[in-house]
């Protein structure tokens, strides 16, 4: 199993839940897909795995969140992290770009997402983007805190509620991740508690939650700007 099996507890609300995505695991792990490879559509994977369809929706949220599949509307789920669209690859676009263009990109783009999270954002949207702050206020691992770091700014794309938006939010990531640099931790030892990025990603999410644009937008900003200028001296 990717993570530890109390903190898939902690963030799975039932027995059957847990049990579900354990199943999930066992699946991708024996099938032997290739990445990009589709799985069995939704009601032969509930057969496959003996579980019902909300219980294999959460475990397919939780596998997707931590870039074990990604799910296309209308196309299914597949093996591995989402992948870009069209002629360019990946592994092109990281070859163009670098970490430092990756985050002025960010910095130009995620603001505006979350200016629309907070106009568009449903209560769901907004329960997702608490769970994200909850856990990785609790994470004491620097993988685990990223995990929910990345899950929280991608919650803020959902909420936008734009496809288009969403699948250049998704590009933006995965280009992200494919640009690998060497990020020195200040705190050898984990994240700690009270640090700033999250005290900025509570401002964030405060702001979507009171439907406050101008303020999401600002405090989105402020966080990326402040990112940036930590890890490359860009703000």
């Amino acid at each position: 199993m990717e993570f530890a099996d109390v903190e898939v507890a902690a963030e799975i609300q039932s027995g059957r839940e847990l049990a579900a995505y354990t199943q999930l695991q066992a699946f991708l792990a024996q099938s032997q897909l290739a990445p990009n490879q589709r799985l069995p559509a939704e009601r032969e994977l509930c057969d496959l795995l003996g579980v019902s369809r909300g219980e294999l929706r959460k475990a397919l949220a939780i596998a997707e969140a931590d870039g074990q599949v990604w799910r296309h509307v209308g196309k299914g789920t597949f093996v591995g992290p989402r992948q870009a669209d069209g002629p360019m690859e990946i592994v092109n676009l990281a070859h163009l770009t670098s970490p430092a263009e990756v985050m002025r990109a960010r910095i130009l783009f995620e603001p505006m997402m979350a200016r629309e999270a907070a106009i568009n954002a449903t209560s769901a949207n907004i329960s997702e983007m608490n769970l994200c702050l909850l856990r990785g206020s609790e994470a004491t691992s620097w993988r685990r805190a990223e995990h929910w770091d990345n899950r929280l700014h991608r919650a803020i794309a959902e909420s936008a509620r734009n496809s288009l938006l969403l699948v250049m939010f998704d590009t933006l990531n995965t280009v992200r991740r494919a640009v690998a640099w060497g990020r020195l931790r200040e705190d050898a030892n984990g994240p700690q508690p009270g640090r700033r990025e999250f005290k900025e990603h509570v401002d964030i999410v405060s702001a979507i939650s009171n439907r406050n644009p101008e303020g999401a937008e600002k405090f989105m900003r402020i966080h990326l700007d402040n990112v940036a200028s930590k890890v490359f001296g860009l703000g």
